[in-house]
């Protein structure tokens, strides 16, 4: 399990299908770490989003069922990782989760339903969507916060 120590808030982003909002970017500019949770997109080129994404901070990525090019290969289907202490699991799908997994945290996308909420001891947070709107769902990322002071979310709605 990587073990990351920052002090910026960890941003979080799903579904972006290929589009790389400029707003998003704006929304993500203070975080020390990113987290992209699966359907990046489904076109060869769509792994500079991946790139785009890492001029702003380190990007942690999970495989989505769009992520079919050849890039998304070296992506996992899930990732573990502990920020300041706290464990976060990363699954593009939540059904996919294994309840028998230690963490403090399941991040998950696929939904575009923006989730941000504890259950028993466990937060399950969702960003929606932050690409290509999908019905009358919003568009949203995620931050998150994991310090001394707790693991608090927060979803963020793209002025658009």
């Amino acid at each position: 399990m990587q073990a990351i120590t920052i002090e910026q808030p960890v941003g979080v982003i799903s579904d972006t299908h290929g589009l790389l909002r400029p707003e998003a970017l704006t929304l993500l500019e203070d975080c020390g770490l990113i987290l992209h949770l699966g359907d990046v997109g489904s076109k060869q080129e769509d792994a500079a989003l991946l790139e785009r994404l890492g001029t702003l901070a380190p990007v942690a990525a999970v495989r989505g069922n769009i992520d079919t090019a050849s890039w998304a290969e070296a992506l996992p289907m899930t990732r573990d990782l502990t920020v300041n202490g706290w464990r976060l699991h990363l699954v593009h799908i939540l059904a996919e989760f294994d309840p028998a997994t230690p963490c403090d945290a399941v991040l998950h996308g696929h939904s575009h339903k923006p989730l941000n909420e504890w259950q028993a001891d466990r937060l399950l947070f969702n960003p929606g969507a932050a690409g290509k709107r999908r019905f009358r769902l919003p568009i949203t990322l995620g931050k998150l916060w994991a310090d001394a002071h707790g693991l608090r979310g927060a979803i963020l709605h793209l002025p658009l």
